[in-house]
């Protein structure tokens, strides 16, 4: 199976070409976007971008498969070109290539490679759905998705959790805590679990931080979604009559491209070296725009293990698991066009009461300026559920200081409720994290009719928002 041709953004190319004028501007000089000068207007090609996300498919579904990619563009074209004209080309450019090189091509390089390599592993032998196995599975998975990413861990175990419940008649269940579990919840501990901690880490917050400060949280989340699934699904089996498959005799548990369990080990040391590995070394692209040197060897050798794995695995392997790159271009192109599109968001939050977002400030912080901890967890959470998660965390992250350091040492439940607010409540919409919408895809194609938008969000409204409130007297207030 050959590597997809990586496609860059048209335009990233656009951009380029103000290269000259930000050279010949100065090497050190810098065109920051000045949060405290923008009115709320910038902010609507970001809000436009995450509503197209959030309605398109439900509008038109074969449109938005089909121009997703050129939607993005002209979104971020909406901001590009007032700030191209207002605030000059060198700003505009200086903006979009610092958000680009450090933040999003980082977030989709380790997206492209935890996605790759946990593709080329495949779970198979006869596993029956009864409560005990199925509540396990969904163990495993949740004790899986901190290390080998929530992406990782829900591509490996789904198909798996669907073959063993192939014969029952209630299924619909076991799908949607498998996403509230292994596709949210259980990435809350390393930054290879969920986007948002790796974005967080690429700020400098430190790679155990989000195990120590989240890990009794997610234990209680964990632990109460465990028990309710384990209730529900044992009454639900007992309704079936306790049903049993028919037919082949059962076949020993077996794990194929186990070449690619040591990959997955690559990945977690490439990021923990490059968060732990402090080099004087700096890639000067332009004006003030650094690279260091563990990142740019992290980047590329997590390119690497992506080759490898492709090269590596036997393509049956990928076949049996019904793996393609489109999951992965997808959320590509359409993360180009949110990180492009928050640049101002977040430049009018670093303003904070000076900025055009005064009162999403107001609502965070006390009149002496304290953060109000139950507010960004529920504030970063719900936004988490209809945006995307990940650069709903650095949004906040930013309104909290985007300070990592005074963050961790100073007010560390403040970023605990930021952590646990975009990680958790994730689950809470198809659309709240990358992995969510690919595990209703594989199920649908497995004859699991799976509830529309709308009908998801009933289940997560009844189960995990008086979860949420439960985590919110116990642990921030």
């Amino acid at each position: 199976m050959k590597v997809p041709r990586v496609v860059v953004p048209g335009i990233l190319l656009l951009l380029l070409s103000a290269a000259p004028a930000l050279a010949s501007a100065g090497e050190h000089a810098a065109y920051h976007l000045e949060g405290g000068g923008l009115s709320g207007w910038w902010v609507l090609p970001f809000a436009g971008m995450l509503l197209s996300i959030a309605i398109g498919p439900l509008v038109d579904r074969h449109f938005w498969d089909r121009h997703f990619g050129k939607v993005a563009i002209v979104w971020a074209v909406l901001f590009i070109v007032p700030c191209w004209r207002i605030h000059g080309g060198q700003v505009a450019a200086y903006v979009i290539l610092e958000t680009m090189i450090l933040e999003y091509l980082p977030f989709v390089i380790l997206l492209l490679a935890l996605f790759t390599i946990a593709g080329g592993i495949r779970l198979t032998g006869t596993l029956v759905g009864t409560p005990k196995v199925n509540t396990l599975m969904l163990l495993v998975g949740t004790s899986l998705a901190s290390f080998m990413g929530t992406t990782g861990a829900a591509m490996l175990l789904i198909r798996p959790l669907l073959r063993a419940n192939a014969h029952r008649r209630y299924r619909v269940h076991s799908v949607v805590f498998f996403i509230f579990l292994v596709a949210n919840i259980g990435g809350s501990l390393t930054p290879l679990g969920d986007p948002p901690l790796f974005l967080g880490f690429l700020k400098g917050v430190t790679f155990f931080w989000p195990a120590v400060h989240l890990y009794v949280k997610m234990l209680f989340v964990a632990a109460i979604l465990l028990v309710l699934y384990f209730v529900l699904d044992s009454f639900l089996y007992r309704r079936e009559g306790s049903p049993r498959p028919s037919g082949d005799h059962p076949e020993p548990l077996r794990l194929d491209g186990l070449v690619n369990f040591p990959l997955l080990a690559g990945v977690m040391g490439l990021v923990l070296m490059s968060g732990l590995w402090s080099s004087g070394t700096q890639f000067h692209i332009w004006a003030d725009i650094e690279v260091t040197l563990p990142s740019l060897l992290r980047d590329l050798a997590l390119l690497g293990l992506t080759v490898l794995s492709v090269v590596l695995t036997r393509p049956e392997i990928r076949q049996g698991n019904g793996f393609t790159w489109e999951p992965i271009i997808e959320v590509a192109k359409l993360f180009a066009g949110i990180f492009v599109t928050m640049v101002p968001a977040i430049a009018i939050l670093r303003a904070g009461p000076e900025g055009a977002l005064s009162g999403l400030v107001a609502l965070a912080s006390t009149a002496e300026g304290q953060p109000v901890n139950h507010m960004y967890f529920w504030l970063t959470g719900v936004l988490s559920s209809f945006l995307d998660n990940a650069p709903t965390y650095l949004v906040f992250f930013n309104l909290a200081g985007g300070d990592a350091r005074h963050l961790m040492n100073i007010i560390p439940e403040t970023l605990a409720a930021i952590s646990a607010g975009a990680v958790f409540m994730g689950a809470n919409t198809y659309i709240g994290n990358a992995p969510n919408f690919m595990v209703r895809v594989i199920a649908d194609e497995n004859g699991v009719k799976m509830p529309s938008f709308f009908g998801y969000m009933v289940w997560s409204t009844v189960i995990l928002v008086p979860i949420f409130v439960l985590v919110t007297f116990v642990f921030f207030l």
